[in-house]
């Protein structure tokens, strides 16, 4: 093979590497479009939550379906939040794929229970190693189960006294065995521990 030849051979590698570099780019600038497609909805849909958590309004309506006047809280201040924008108005609701409109009930308690483990893990440094009371009460909810709410009330860095629902939990009956298991459970989920209980109610 000549020098003709190494050059032609040369020319054709380079034709290649710069082909493929062309084929990355490419590829790169379509995984960017669908991230940024993906993350406005998703954005859009934290800003909601987040509103409707801190107001304590209803995410829910009676009738979600297009044509409904009020489909609820939650997908009625989203539609309101996309006419600020025509990015998100293009990414949003109809605008987005249909299996990215993040709109059905079970995307939207995903959502809080998001919210729910941040809002979990922020008491849970806020207590770290000290000590803190439990409150509890027992309830059955309206399909006759029972239930049990839990409370914890302690004292933060700065001196105020807190109290801090963190959850209900469905219980198979009211025996004390059962509400301790069902306490420990809760309690070492969050990474607290009955060592640091210095009171019941």
């Amino acid at each position: 093979m000549g020098q003709k030849g190494g050059r032609d051979a040369r020319e054709k590698c380079d034709f290649l590497l710069r082909e493929k570099q062309a084929i990355n780019v490419v590829l790169r600038r379509q995984t960017e479009a669908e991230d940024h497609k993906y993350k406005v909805p998703l954005r859009v849909s934290i800003i909601v939550v987040r509103l409707l958590l801190k107001t304590d309004l209803p995410f829910r309506g009676n009738d979600e379906s297009v044509n409904s006047e009020n489909r609820g809280l939650y997908i009625e201040v989203l539609k309101s939040i996309r006419e600020t924008s025509e990015d998100i108005f293009n990414n949003t609701l109809e605008n987005a794929p249909k299996n990215n409109q993040l709109i059905c009930p079970k995307i939207q308690k995903e959502l809080v229970q998001c919210f729910a483990q941040e809002v979990l893990l922020s008491i849970r440094q806020e207590i770290g190693q000290d000590v803190f009371a439990l409150l509890v009460d027992e309830s059955s909810d309206v399909s006759k189960k029972e239930q049990m709410a839990i409370v914890l009330r302690y004292v933060d860095s700065l001196g105020f006294v807190k109290e801090r629902f963190i959850g209900v939990v469905h219980v198979k009956d009211t025996s004390s065995l059962t509400l301790k298991n069902t306490l420990n459970e809760v309690l070492t989920s969050n990474k607290l521990s009955f060592s640091q209980i210095r009171g019941q109610l």
